[in-house]
């Protein structure tokens, strides 16, 4: 679904693009996901936005051994130049207008994301009883550089940002900081790929929050006292991919498939805890897969 094919005003179309993201966030399911960083997002030029939903799998708790599949939803677009894209629990709007040239492009713009971590369905008895978490409402920002036309194509994107997102609801109360480089590239009319590796270095209070285990929780899990989470350090690696392929019309345009899939690795401290190495794993696997509508 494209705005193009709608008369609406074009002074109703970035409200209209902020609504449909923000629907999507409000809306989305509660997974197991780390929503630190920027989502992929599908950068190929041009008024659009896609709407896509699915199945996803992903770890019942980050640091989890067991997953489960729930239905996702996302959006992602670009309406005047300033592109937004949600997954899961997060929204990222680049508030820089794009010239939709190749050369070089600041990235900059606000984040928005809720932690679900431990929330609700944690999937293991003695995690479960250590007690379910508060929802974290993250918010931030994220500063990088793109460049676009690099090996593939005039469309193809490079690009490399670090963002920072912090606990405004008092759940953790802490912080995220995430360094993150992304390659995207259509393939053609009808494909579209993209690949990112980033990294999560997280606050004392994070770690402390979903990572550490007391006295009381000790005596209710049969877990192990942890308190050496209770610091700040990187927490992770990830990477991840998506794929997007046109099944009517072209990328701008239809309907399409889409496929993701991630591997996040758990580091140090909280590699060590007993969530994880106890009764859970550091090695976390995710994927999606789903159908999305383009309309301009």
């Amino acid at each position: 679904m494209y705005l193009s094919t709608i008369s609406w005003p074009d002074a109703l179309r970035p409200a209209l693009a902020i609504s449909c993201a923000v629907a999507a966030l409000i809306g989305g399911t509660a997974q197991a996901q780390d929503v630190s960083g920027r989502p992929d997002d599908l950068k190929i030029g041009g008024d659009r936005i896609s709407i896509g939903v699915g199945a996803a799998s992903t770890p019942t708790y980050i640091g989890s051994a067991s997953s489960r599949v729930l239905p996702t939803a996302a959006v992602q677009g670009e309406v005047s130049g300033v592109s937004f894209n949600t997954s899961g629990t997060a929204l990222y709007v680049d508030a820089v207008p794009s010239k939709g040239k190749p050369g070089w492009k600041l990235e900059l713009g606000p984040l928005a994301a809720l932690r679900l971590d431990r929330t609700g369905g944690i999937g293991n008895l003695a995690v479960n009883a250590l007690g379910k978490r508060d929802t974290a409402l993250e918010l931030g920002g994220s500063v990088g550089i793109q460049r676009t036309g690099v090996v593939t194509s005039p469309y193809d994107t490079l690009s490399i940002s670090l963002s920072y997102q912090h606990d405004i609801a008092g759940a953790h109360g802490s912080y995220v900081a995430s360094p993150e480089i992304d390659y995207d590239t259509p393939l053609s009319e009808h494909a579209f790929v993209s690949f990112s590796a980033s990294a999560d270095y997280v606050g004392q209070g994070f770690g402390r929050y979903y990572y550490g285990i007391d006295e009381a929780g000790s005596r209710a899990s049969g877990l192990p006292v942890y308190d050496d989470a209770d610091k700040a350090g990187w927490k992770d690696w990830n990477l991840s991919t998506m794929a997007v392929h046109s099944i009517s019309g072209n990328l701008l345009h239809g309907v399409g498939l889409f496929v993701t899939g991630g591997y996040q690795r758990l580091l140090g401290a909280y590699a060590r805890s007993p969530i994880v190495a106890d009764v859970g794993s550091r090695n976390q696997w995710s994927g999606a897969l789903g159908l999305e509508y383009t309309f301009r």
